[in-house]
C-alpha cells in the first residue's frame, strides 16, 4: 500500500468519526534548545497519523462534509532552505501529502472562516497550541458578531482527541511493521548494553552505546531519554542524570526505546553488573520476572485493559511476603494495595506515536477498555525499595527491578515484540 494512500483512508476513518463538521490541527510548534538553536523538531503525532506532514509552521483543515483537507505550509524559501533545510512548500504538500488544496502558513487567519463558515461544527482542542488558540478565539469572535449572516460559522466546537486516539490506539498493519523494526533495533541496543556492562564503567558509557545502536540501525534517536540506573538509582523511576560509576555488586536497570518513521520501542531490562545475583536480588529479580510473565499470559482480545496489571500484582504481592518485605495477613494487605508502596506504577500503558501513547484507559462510565486485536501496550512490573526505607529487611533496601516488553493483542492472545531482548 502506498504512503498516500495509508494516509487517505485513516482521513477516511476520521471523516466517518466526525460525521459533520470542520477540524483544525496545528503542527507542535518548535521549542528552543538555547537562544538561537532548538531541538531537533518532533511532529505532532495527531496532524501527523492523518496527514504524515512533519514540518513545523504547518495546519490542517479537514472538512468532513466535502471529504476534503487543506494544508497550510511553510512556503518555499531558498535563502532559509540553505540554512535550516528543505520545505514542501504548498506545492509539495499537494504533490507528495495528498492535501486537496495548500497555502502558506501566513494565510491561514485570512482563508480559516471561509473553509470554516459552512459548518455546524468545528472540531478544535483548546490549549495544546497558544497560537492556534488565538486564531480560533478570534475566529469565534467574528463568527458571534455576524449574527444577521445566515451562514454565520459553527456554533459548537468538539474536542476531536477522542475520536482521534481511539482510532490511534489499535494498529495498523502498515503500523505494525514499524513497530516490530523499532523493537528489533531496541533489543539490539539492549543486547549490547549487557555485552558491554561491568564494574567500573559509567552509566552514561552505556547510555552512549545504546543511544549509537539506535541511529546506527536506522531510528531516528531514543523515544525518551535512556535510562541507565545502577545500585540505588534503579529505586528512581525515570532516573535520567546517567552520572554515577557502576559497583562491582550492582544491578543495572536500563530503560531504552527508540523511534522508527515515529513509532516508539519501551523496553527495560535489569541485570547484575558482575554477571552473577546476589541472593536477595535473585529472589527479587525472580518474583518481577514471574509477574511478568503472569501479566503477559492475561493479555488476550475482549479482557479488560488493567487485568494484566492485577495479575502482575498477585504474584508481587505473595513475593513480598515471602520475603518478609510486607508482613501481616495477605487478605487484609491486598485489600490495603499494600504492594502499592513497592510496586509504584502501573504494569500497563498503551505504545505507538507516543511512547506512552494517546487514548482512553477507561470509558465514560469508568470501566476499563477491552483489550482489542491491533492494541500494543508495555508489560512491566516492577519493585523498588528504597534504600532509606523503613521496616524492611536491610539486603533488600536500595534494589530497584523492572522488566518491560512491549506486547501485540492478536487474535490468539499476545505476541511479545520485544521478547528476544535478555531476560
Amino acid at each position: 500500500m502506498s504512503r498516500s494512500l495509508v494516509f487517505a483512508r485513516r482521513r477516511a476513518r476520521f471523516f466517518d468519526g466526525m460525521k459533520e463538521g470542520v477540524a483544525l490541527l496545528f503542527a507542535t510548534p518548535e521549542a528552543a534548545y538555547s537562544h538561537d538553536v532548538h531541538y531537533r523538531y518532533r511532529p505532532d503525532p495527531d496532524l501527523f497519523y492523518l496527514t504524515g506532514f512533519t514540518e513545523p509552521e504547518a495546519a490542517a483543515v479537514l472538512d468532513a462534509d466535502l471529504r476534503t483537507f487543506t494544508l497550510f505550509v511553510r512556503p518555499k524559501d531558498r535563502s532559509k532552505e540553505t540554512w535550516e533545510g528543505r520545505r514542501s512548500g504548498p506545492e509539495g504538500a499537494v504533490r507528495d501529502h495528498g492535501a486537496d488544496r495548500a497555502y502558506p502558513f501566513g494565510d491561514l487567519s485570512k482563508r480559516l472562516p471561509d473553509l470554516v463558515r459552512r459548518a455546524h461544527v468545528l472540531h478544535y482542542v483548546f490549549g495544546a497550541h497558544a497560537e492556534g488558540d488565538r486564531i480560533v478565539a478570534s475566529l469565534l469572535a467574528r463568527f458571534r458578531r455576524e449574527t444577521r449572516n445566515p451562514k454565520r460559522g459553527p456554533a459548537t466546537v468538539a474536542d476531536p482527541t477522542d475520536l482521534l486516539h481511539a482510532m490511534r490506539l489499535v494498529k495498523a498493519p502498515e503500523e505494525i511493521v514499524l513497530m516490530e523494526r523499532s523493537a528489533v533495533i531496541a533489543v539490539a541496543a539492549h543486547r549490547e548494553a549487557r555485552r558491554l556492562a561491568k564494574p567500573g564503567l559509567f552509566e552514561y558509557q552505556l547510555e552512549a552505546a545504546i543511544d549509537s545502536r539506535f541511529r546506527a540501525m536506522g531510528a531516528s534517536g531514543p523515544a525518551y531519554p535512556t535510562i541507565v540506573a545502577s545500585g540505588e538509582n534503579a529505586t528512581i523511576l525515570h532516573y535520567t542524570e546517567n552520572r554515577r560509576r557502576i559497583g562491582a555488586g550492582d544491578l543495572v536497570l536500563v530503560d531504552a526505546g527508540c523511534e522508527v518513521d515515529g513509532y516508539a520501542s519501551d523496553v527495560t531490562r535489569t541485570f547484575p553488573a558482575s554477571g552473577r545475583f546476589t541472593r536477595p536480588q535473585r529472589r527479587l529479580y525472580d518474583a518481577v520476572f514471574s509477574a511478568q510473565r503472569a501479566a503477559i499470559a492475561a493479555v488476550r482480545p475482549g479482557t479488560p485493559w488493567d487485568t494484566p496489571h492485577e495479575a502482575a500484582r498477585e504474584v508481587l504481592l505473595d513475593a513480598l511476603l515471602e520475603v518478609g518485605i510486607l508482613r501481616g495477613r495477605r487478605a487484609v494487605l491486598k485489600k490495603k494495595n499494600a504492594a502499592q508502596r513497592f510496586a509504584l506504577h502501573h504494569t500497563s500503558h498503551w505504545l505507538g506515536l507516543d511512547v506512552h501513547d494517546r487514548g482512553r484507559y477507561r470509558d465514560e462510565a469508568g470501566a476499563p477498555r477491552k483489550l482489542e486485536p491491533g492494541m500494543v501496550l508495555t508489560i512491566e512490573p516492577g519493585l523498588y525499595v528504597r534504600a532509606d526505607e523503613k521496616g524492611v529487611p536491610k539486603e533488600y533496601r536500595g534494589l530497584g527491578i523492572r522488566l518491560e516488553d512491549d506486547v501485540l493483542v492478536t487474535e490468539a492472545g499476545a505476541r511479545v515484540l520485544t521478547e528476544s531482548a535478555p531476560k
